[in-house]
């Protein structure tokens, strides 16, 4: 049993370098996408209209919210 033991087998270093290359990999890809939708939508203003008549528990309280663009 002790002959099938490596320390560069997939389940020791290179196995945690791997893992830890495809995490970086996958916090890299959601960082980019955020950034690219944050961008996207940092000049998407929105107005309120008819901010007198909005309820505090209404479903309909979204129509009130209208995109500027």
């Amino acid at each position: 049993m002790n002959e099938n033991r490596s320390v560069f087998a997939l389940d020791g270093v290179v196995g945690m370098l791997i893992a830890t290359g495809l995490l970086l990999s996958i916090l890299a890809y959601l960082t980019i996408n955020a950034m690219a939708v944050q961008d996207a939508n940092s000049e998407n203003f929105y107005k309120i209209k008819d901010e007198k008549s909005i309820k505090m528990f209404s479903t309909e309280n979204a129509k009130h919210v209208v995109d500027v663009k």
